[in-house]
């Protein structure tokens, strides 16, 4: 009967334990659940066999049951015939069969219990793997949201990245107008202070000889 123990352990494992331990959980359900129904097919042909034996051990039983009455009868009918001899022979067959009736009735009483031991196991493990069908689109439907939360998170600490790169480039910025400031300033400096006189007079200044040889010339042009 080692079957039974194997089956005992397969209904008993923790599914989510199974599930820690695959790499992809959502091949793992459909392959348990592969392996569930495989195994279904072997308690149910173990089932049927354990009960097949129940009923033969019933029916030897049932039989010998039926053969102890009939001496019994019997006896009764020697005895009532007159036939003292013939109604002790009756029994003493009748307690032969009485030995071979505790025997077989200690055969049935395994049998029995063999077949509704076996029979439970059956009907929980096909109701373990209905429960897991039931379950299974939303174990998917979970697994699937985790790994859609995972590309979020990747995602984020992508982003978080180029925030990263976004403020750095805003330092250089920041660095860059810094020292054009101070390139700016330093040309001023170099440049001296400003002569306001200067200016004013280059306002005034005409050059004298530029002007008297533009009026010979238009001079020229009229008395022609």
């Amino acid at each position: 009967m080692g079957i039974l123990t194997r089956f005992r352990d397969i209904m008993s494992a923790n599914i989510n334990a199974l599930l820690d331990k695959a790499e992809d959980p959502e091949k793992m359900i459909d392959q348990c659940l592969r392996n569930l129904n495989s195994d279904l097919g072997k308690v149910k042909a173990e089932t049927a066999t354990v009960m097949a034996e129940e009923q033969r051990a019933k029916r030897e039983f049932d039989e010998c049951t039926e053969e102890m009455n009939k001496l019994q009868a019997y006896a009764i009918k020697a005895l009532e015939a007159g036939n003292e001899a013939d109604a002790k022979a009756f029994l003493e067959k009748k307690a032969f069969v009485a030995t071979k009736h505790t025997e077989l009735e200690k055969a049935y009483t395994l049998a029995k219990t063999n077949a509704q031991n076996m029979r439970a196991m059956h009907d929980k493990l096909v109701g373990d793997i209905e429960e897991l069908e039931s379950r299974r689109s939303t174990i998917k439907a979970k697994l699937a949201a985790a790994k859609t939360q995972e590309r979020i998170n990747k995602m984020t600490s992508s982003l978080d990245g180029a925030n990263d790169s976004i403020a750095s480039f805003e330092r250089f910025e920041a660095q860059a107008d810094k020292a054009l400031d101070a390139a700016n300033a330093m040309a001023e400096l170099n440049a001296g202070p400003k002569d306001d006189i200067k200016e004013l007079k280059s306002k005034y200044d005409i050059d004298s000889t530029s002007i008297d040889a533009e009026l010979e010339a238009l001079k020229a042009s009229l008395n022609k």
